[in-house]
């Protein structure tokens, strides 16, 4: 199969388009045939070897921990799913080896969620890890309709999903964003506010208790962060682990297919959209992953496996 791969820690150039064997299908899992695969920073952090003290990798490694594709074939004890139907999956594995960004991935069925219609492979491919560690962060936060919560980077890819949740749940929702996404938030239920110097003093103007709970999905606001939360609030982040020297939770999100169905069927219904910023063809993902780097879109980053 054609795979996008490197072979030592490095930068997106080091990606190469190689042939690789199709991956084995073991029992409990589904081999999915890509349409799409989506980028996102944890892609090419651990390929500069920023993890590499919590996840081990086997060179050459395919990168990519989101996918929507076709069920090419299922291991044994798979009842729930058969060849042609349309899933979606947060991909993420122990090992880091056998990825998304690849014309073939094998999964096990437990991470894997059946793609309603009416979604695209589009839309599918860009939820997962984003989505679930949306729905992740809130779930950590107890969040109910009484809270008033900020998120810092409410904007980007996990961020627009959090706030629709939290908006959806009753909650007050305050979100910082450059200036160019203040609309963007305001259409999603997100009262603006532009991040950098001055912060707490913006949102004690709009919140003058306080917030009850933050979500950071952007790193480097725990100052900010501490500034703002009322007495007994609760804080969580994606970005900076030394939020649990402060009472905080590091949020990690995990691999459910059934929590991923339950995302998807809110696409499908039209309470959750997600938002796509451009495609890439397989051979260009190092173009991809630079994009992404640069910070420069607004939405998620498509890799069309099928292009």
């Amino acid at each position: 199969m054609r795979a996008m791969t490197y072979s030592e820690y490095g930068s997106p150039d080091t990606l190469q388009l190689t042939e690789q064997p199709t991956p084995k299908l073991g029992p409990g899992a589904v081999l999915i045939a890509v349409e799409r695969a989506a980028v996102n920073p944890v892609d090419w952090k651990l390929m500069a070897g920023g993890l590499d003290a919590m996840l081990d990798a086997v060179f050459p490694v395919i990168p990519g921990w989101d996918v929507s594709g076709v069920v090419e074939a299922v291991g044994p004890d798979v009842p729930e799913f058969a060849p042609g139907d349309r899933v979606a999956s947060y991909a993420r594995k122990d090992v880091v080896h056998g990825g998304t960004y690849a014309e073939f991935v094998a999964l096990p069925a437990t991470s894997v969620a059946r793609v309603p219609a009416g979604v695209s492979f589009d839309e599918a491919a860009g939820l997962p890890l984003a989505g679930l560690t949306a729905l992740r962060s809130l779930e950590t936060l107890r969040l109910s309709g009484d809270d008033t919560l900020l998120i810092h980077g409410a904007s980007g890819g996990v961020g627009h999903l959090a706030a629709q949740l939290a908006s959806a749940s009753g909650a007050r929702v305050l979100g910082t964003a450059s200036e160019r996404n203040h609309e963007k938030l305001r259409a999603l239920g997100v009262e603006p506010l532009t991040y950098g110097e001055g912060l707490a003093e913006r949102v004690r103007g709009l919140a003058p208790q306080g917030v009850t709970a933050v979500a950071d999905f952007a790193g480097g606001v725990l100052e900010q962060t501490l500034d703002v939360l009322a007495e007994g609030g609760r804080h969580g982040s994606i970005a900076d682990p030394s939020v649990e020297e402060h009472g905080g939770r590091w949020v990690w999100v995990r691999p459910d297919g059934q929590k991923l169905a339950e995302l998807l069927a809110k696409v499908a219904d039209g309470a959750l959209s997600v938002e796509i910023d451009r495609h890439f063809p397989l051979e260009q993902a190092a173009d991809a992953m630079t994009h992404n780097q640069a910070g420069a879109g607004s939405g998620k980053i498509i890799i069309d496996v099928t292009e």
